[in-house]
């Protein structure tokens, strides 16, 4: 098994403890950063979450992976060099207006980050001038995700949709919802341009909308 791979096994069961030990022997036996952070962690990492999807394994497992891919990076990062070569994209998250649930859009945080984005977390009760001042004011985000966990929200992700759908720099970012209330239809309805129904896909439905 080489470097990289027990990176990635690593990664896949969660060994914290051990993984910068990995990456840093890794980086001693002169293996590419952008290697280690595409093959070994974020190719892990949609192991992990297509895992997650088929029901094999569920939200602690894949919180702790991402935990250890987090540690690993943590190392690898003065390696990278030039950041923006090793990141897919920018994405801003949070929960919308009103409401106060953050596992969820944590946990999307998480994964997100892990499928190599940067993410900038608004956090939970966010207004929707916020959301709409994070993306004019960086042209780096590409993917903007709302959560929404109450049926009482879904109005204030409506309008958050309607005010990104009305800026200026709509052309260069993808909206994408989620939560429990969130449906398919209602993502449609409310001009969204991806629904996700869980943290998994939500990684997995990010990378698919930054190469669109």
């Amino acid at each position: 098994m080489t470097k990289i791979q027990e990176i990635a096994a690593a990664v896949e069961a969660g060994k914290s403890k051990i993984i910068g030990e990995l990456v840093q022997a890794a980086l001693d036996e002169g293996a590419a950063p952008l290697e280690i952070l595409n093959v070994g962690m974020i190719d892990a990492m949609s192991i992990v979450g297509d895992k997650f999807q088929k029901e094999e394994i569920f939200i602690p497992e894949m919180l702790v992976a991402a935990r250890a891919m987090k540690k690993g990076v943590e190392v690898l990062q003065p390696h990278l060099g030039d950041a923006e070569a090793a990141t897919v994209g920018k994405a801003v998250v949070g929960t919308v207006s009103g409401d106060l649930h953050d596992i969820g859009k944590n946990l999307v945080s998480m994964m997100i980050e892990s499928a190599g984005f940067e993410v900038n977390d608004l956090g939970v009760d966010v207004a929707l001038n916020q959301f709409v001042a994070a993306v004019e004011g960086d042209e780096k985000v590409n993917v903007v995700a709302l959560s929404a966990l109450l049926t009482t929200t879904m109005p204030a992700m409506k309008e958050t949709v309607a005010a990104l759908n009305a800026s200026k720099a709509r052309g260069r970012f993808k909206i994408m919802v989620g939560g429990a209330p969130i449906t398919p239809e209602f993502c449609k309805e409310i001009g969204a341009d991806a629904y996700a129904p869980d943290a998994a896909s939500a990684a997995q439905k990010a990378k698919e909308l930054a190469k669109a």
